[in-house]
């Protein structure tokens, strides 16, 4: 029997289908995505300045783009929703994933309920004085306290609308809130209040931080609001000091000079500047200075201001004056001073670069000055509240 010989040409097909087939280099063909939000009847339905966060399915997402949008206006481009809405109603919410082969999308209801609130602090999370002349008094320390008894005096105070100090350079408060204070574009945000007066300031370093991963507690990433003076050359970022508790019992060194001095070298400071120093006793406070319900030393970090504005403008000690920063910082100008309000635009990451933040949660202060003020003694941030200037 004869063999049936194929034409050459046959030949050359099978063997470029079996190399199209056996070496393709193509890879998959994308696909368009496909969005799946799994929607309560009705709608989602969130407070009003509360965070509506959603999570959409999305399948062929590797490589798409995302926008949440209201009409002509965009909530959001990230895969998850976090937004904020400062008035109720019922608003219709449109989400696109979109790739090189195309688009999903789905539009949702979401449903904001009106709510009031209480315009002040909710919460205490975190108190640390730095030593100063009020401290132990302002809230009141007692044998016993700790960390979270002393946090709790500092809430109770400021619902009552009491003053806290803050003490030297460092120490700090942390503030949350019942509700978001929203960053509406253009307007002040909110009012750290203190008890500044004309010529007299001590101002404040303020962070702020929203709840980014809703456990209702300030563990995400802070922001400095970037005042009048955090491009000042002579403003150290990442400063640290750290204090040394006294003997209350030692031979105090008075000043001659300053009848109202009663010990020079009372609570002994380094930096990490290479410089150390002391706090200074006067005779106006007797109590210790230094927070009772910490151990031997304490250590606070953070950005300091420049204390060169501080002079003595008496010459005798008698008159100093602290003229206020232009703006951003608490305690700063007086709380009817609109130069006291804050901008959430104002705030940056640790880079310096705009944060662009939708609200806040927390709110942080600290003292951002170590300078001295005579017989007014050391330059220590007082606050007596917050106001969200977003609630009329």
């Amino acid at each position: 029997m004869k063999k049936r010989i194929l034409p050459a040409v046959c030949i050359v097909a099978a063997l470029l289908a079996g190399c199209s087939k056996n070496n393709d280099i193509s890879g998959p063909v994308e696909k368009a995505p496909e969005v799946t939000i799994v929607t309560p009847p009705g709608g989602f339905t969130v407070d009003q300045m509360k965070w509506v966060r959603i999570a959409p399915d999305v399948i062929n997402d590797e490589k798409a783009t995302f926008l949440w949008t209201i009409g002509a206006d965009t909530l959001g481009t990230t895969k998850d929703l976090l937004h904020v809405f400062a008035t109720e109603g019922q608003y219709t919410v449109k989400f696109t994933a979109t790739n090189s082969a195309g688009e999903g999308h789905q539009e949702i209801v979401v449903n904001i309920a009106a709510k009031t609130y209480t315009n002040g602090v909710a919460r205490v999370f975190d108190f640390l004085s730095a030593p100063g002349q009020f401290v132990n008094t302002m809230p009141a320390w007692k044998e016993g306290d700790n960390d979270s008894t002393m946090a709790a005096k500092a809430e109770a105070a400021l619902k009552n609308n009491s003053m806290i100090h803050l003490g030297g350079f460092g120490g700090y408060i942390v503030m949350g809130f019942d509700h978001t204070i929203i960053n509406t574009p253009g307007e002040n945000s909110f009012l750290v209040k203190g008890n500044a007066f004309n010529n007299w300031s001590e101002p404040g370093i303020i962070m702020v931080s929203y709840d980014a991963n809703g456990n209702g507690i300030p563990d995400d990433e802070w922001y400095e609001i970037a005042g009048s003076e955090y491009d000042n050359p002579k403003t150290v970022k990442n400063y640290q000091i750290t204090y040394y508790k006294p003997d209350e019992n030692k031979v105090p060194t008075p000043n001659d000079n300053y009848a109202y001095i009663s010990d020079t070298t009372y609570i002994r400071w380094k930096d990490n500047q290479g410089k150390t120093g002391f706090i200074s006793k006067n005779v106006f406070h007797s109590q210790s200075y230094y927070p009772q319900w910490k151990g031997d030393s304490i250590t606070f970090t953070g950005t300091k201001l420049t204390e060169e504005n501080v002079v003595d403008l008496s010459g005798n000690g008698s008159n100093y004056a602290s003229p206020a920063f232009d703006f951003g910082y608490a305690d700063n100008w007086s709380n009817n001073d609109d130069k006291a309000k804050i901008k959430i635009s104002w705030a940056v990451d640790e880079t310096g670069k705009q944060a662009n933040l939708k609200g806040v949660d927390f709110i942080k202060v600290h003292t951002g000055m170590r300078a001295k003020g005579g017989w007014l003694g050391e330059i220590s941030t007082e606050i007596t509240g917050v106001t969200d200037l977003n609630l009329k």
